[in-house]
């Protein structure tokens, strides 16, 4: 009788807990056609749970713990649609309408947080991983470039040179999924670690983030979101050939095995070397330039690997593991050079994430990036023999971050954290082969607050103790008020950049000038103020943002005098870093985007920038001046037309950028332009789970190319009309 009931007791616990977990399978098609939609996400909102639909427009979401949900179906392009469940449903159905002008598309960059775009109490700017495919883009430089009037590029032997509305490299962060792309050439980061091919979207806050972010959020952060395909398989493969030996290959592979799945992606860009003109400056030719064989762009090839690992063991509990390795050389004419230049990085990811409920959490997130910069001598060089490769520079940079988000009523969401931050450097030439370092201990919140159920307010702060300077508090308030289809915004934000590693170290003799760093810098600092208005229609859209951003203590060289010790080692100039300088931006940025009907969309930008410097270079009289690679007018247009048939859609893009003339300290300024580039994309759709997608198309339509001879500083280094195609083949 004693064993009867143990079964039966066994028995009624199988059945309960049988009966505890629910099934939801359905279908999600377009509403315009009643085509099924492959590839849209299906996700129960407040937990982990969630799955892709398949070639015919299925889902399947089994073995859910029994409770109330609201299930919420997204794909890019289309109106998200939400249904409420909380039993099991075998013939759940979704038509999902698109939207040429996307809004409902979720952002975490401007609060750390996620709200819809059109929701955001902070404006963010977005690119989206669909927009970039329509225009042909392969690298991240060139998708910010043509497609955000706020930014502009540069490009010298030693990299490319970032400006957003105004301010360089160094004052711009750089994210991926959050994670700090770390490490730098002469200050500026490195784009090509970041495969295109798996970004979903770009997010862009522009103006001082460091509440939030921390050090070098003083002019904008760039966030980069990759995909996280749901599909139970999906390959991808994309093959891009241009003039000039341009070779772009990337490819994709995607599990999701229940509560397990995998992310792999491999980049590989390639291109020949270039010259725009076969001469150089030369002061000492009297026609002021003689030939050369050095190139405008540089021959190279590079190599990019990431691999992420997911696991889901509770509704409520994300655990992930990522990692990338990277590695560029860049060939330079032997008969000009005595060493070209190779990049090696990787970096290591560890974290987790625990719903506490639907709308609470808390988050560890851990973080490792490893970037070094070596001298392959190709030439017997003072010491250095042919073959030597020579470490110019090694930095490494860790990051804990602990982050809880908790919502406290309808009305109030609160976020919280502490975070830990170690950079080191090592570089011979500069710190006598010894590897420096320094500590930032952060803490911070962030209060938001919704009042009279339309009025939204955040107040955030963040505290700072670094090894160095000592204690820095950093704060941010913003308000937004929606009234009918407009949004008002209004900002105040504090900003400030940690001295970096070579400036507080710094120790280097070149020539008869000794360079040293200063361990007495102070943070460089931002006051940021902005007012914003935007207009939001159902089929156009345009936002007015203004700005100013005031930059203290920037950080120059100044000649300072010289030791007996210099004068006996015949050294004739000595000169330290110091906060020298102060700065103030002020600009206004438009944007818009019009659905015109008929599978016609039209979208834009326009910047105005006016960004001033005041120098103290030592002399009786401070010097005032642009800021250096600064542009005062910047303009982006981007026209698109979409065609479906059955099993064949047609996708034509043209997208436009204008710029005034660069300003530069030295050398002269680079003239302005315009750049125009055409795309067309054919996607066969018949093919069941295969989808090919043929491209073909123009970049530098009308053929612009600043032929100048070499040493000047260039407005593109655009080789001119260049024809390209390539090739597009999915499976999911």
């Amino acid at each position: 009788m004693k064993k009867l009931c143990v079964l039966a007791a066994v028995m009624l616990f199988a059945v309960c807990n049988l009966w505890a977990q629910l099934t939801f399978r359905g279908k999600v098609v377009q509403a315009v056609n009643g085509r099924a939609l492959s590839g849209a996400n299906v996700r129960l909102e407040g937990t982990t749970l969630g799955t892709a639909t398949d070639s015919d427009g299925t889902f399947l979401l089994k073995d859910v713990p029994a409770g109330e949900y609201v299930l919420r179906v997204s794909f890019t392009g289309y109106e998200t649609v939400r249904k409420k469940v909380d039993r099991s449903n075998e013939n759940l159905f979704f038509e999902m309408s698109a939207s040429p002008i996307n809004l409902n598309q979720v952002v975490i960059t401007g609060t750390g947080t996620h709200h819809r775009l059109k929701d955001s109490p902070v404006p963010i700017e977005v690119i989206s991983g669909r927009e970039i495919q329509k225009a042909g883009i392969v690298k991240i430089d060139e998708a910010l470039r043509m497609m955000n009037p706020s930014f502009n590029f540069s490009t010298n032997a030693m990299g490319d040179y970032m400006t957003m509305n105004g301010l360089q490299n160094g004052y711009i962060l750089i994210l991926v999924d959050g994670h700090k792309v770390a490490g730098d050439i002469s200050g500026n980061t490195d784009l090509q670690r970041i495969d295109l091919s798996r970004v979903k979207r770009i997010e862009v806050l522009q103006g001082s983030a460091s509440a939030l972010y921390g050090s070098e959020a003083m002019g904008g952060v760039v966030n980069i979101i990759t995909e996280s395909p749901k599909e139970k398989i999906n390959l991808l493969s994309r093959t891009r050939i241009a003039e000039k030996g341009q070779f772009t290959q990337n490819l994709s592979a995607d599990v999701n095995a229940g509560k397990f799945s995998s992310h792999t992606s491999y980049q590989r860009l390639q291109a020949g070397g270039w010259q725009l003109s076969p001469y150089e400056t030369d002061t000492k030719d009297p026609r002021g330039y003689k030939e050369t064989v050095k190139q405008a762009s540089n021959r190279f090839r590079s190599d990019v690997f990431n691999q992420k690992l997911k696991f889901s063991p509770t509704k409520s509990l994300d655990i992930y593991a990522e990692g990338s390795f990277y590695q560029r050389y860049v060939y330079r004419p032997v008969a000009a050079y005595n060493y070209e230049m190779s990049y090696q990085d990787y970096t290591l990811a560890l974290g987790a994430k625990y719903l506490l409920n639907k709308r609470s959490y808390i988050a560890l997130d851990l973080y490792n990036d490893n970037f070094e910069n070596n001298y392959n001598y190709i030439k017997d060089y003072q010491k250095n023999k042919k073959g030597d490769v020579v470490l110019n520079k090694r930095q490494h940079y860790y990051n804990a971050n602990l982050k809880g988000v908790f919502v406290l009523g309808e009305s109030n969401k609160l976020s919280a954290g502490l975070e830990y931050r170690d950079d080191r450097l090592k570089s011979p030439e500069a710190l006598n082969n010894e590897e420096k370092s320094a500590y930032t201990l952060s803490l911070y919140a962030q209060d938001e607050l919704t009042l009279f159920r339309k009025l939204q307010i955040i107040l955030g702060l963040r505290y700072v103790n670094h090894e160095t300077f000592g204690d820095r508090v950093s704060p941010k308030a913003s308000l937004m008020l929606p009234v009918g289809a407009f949004n008002f915004r209004v900002a105040y934000a504090g900003g400030f950049r940690a001295p970096g590693m070579e400036q507080l170290y710094y120790e280097k003799v070149k020539g008869s000038t000794i360079s040293i760093g200063n361990q007495n810098l102070k943070p460089e600092i931002s006051n940021y103020y902005s007012a914003n208005i935007e207009y939001i229609g159902h089929n156009f859209t345009v936002s007015v943002n203004g700005y100013i951003n005031d930059v203290d203590k920037l950080i120059d060289y100044k000649y300072i005098d010289l030791t007996d010790e210099d004068k006996a080692n015949g050294i004739k100039k000595r000169r330290m870093y110091v906060n020298l300088n102060d700065a103030r931006v002020k600009g206004v940025d438009v944007n818009f985007n019009a659905y015109l009907g008929l599978g016609f969309t039209l979208g834009g930008g326009y910047s105005y920038c006016d960004a001033w410097g005041t120098m103290d270079k030592g002399t009786e009289d401070e010097v005032r001046q642009h800021l250096d690679r600064s542009i005062r007018h910047t303009g982006t247009v981007s026209a698109n037309w979409n065609r479906e048939w059955t099993g064949y859609r047609l996708n034509i893009n043209l997208n436009a950028r204008g710029q005034s003339s660069r300003f530069h300290a030295s050398n002269g300024v680079a003239p302005g332009h315009w750049l125009c580039n055409l795309t067309t994309t054919h996607a066969i759709t018949c093919l069941g789970r295969f989808v090919l997608e043929p491209t073909a198309g123009i970049e530098n339509l009308f053929d612009y190319t600043d032929d100048r001879p070499f040493g000047v500083n260039y407005a593109t280094l655009s080789p001119g009309r260049t024809f390209f195609g390539g090739l597009t083949i999915r499976f999911k």
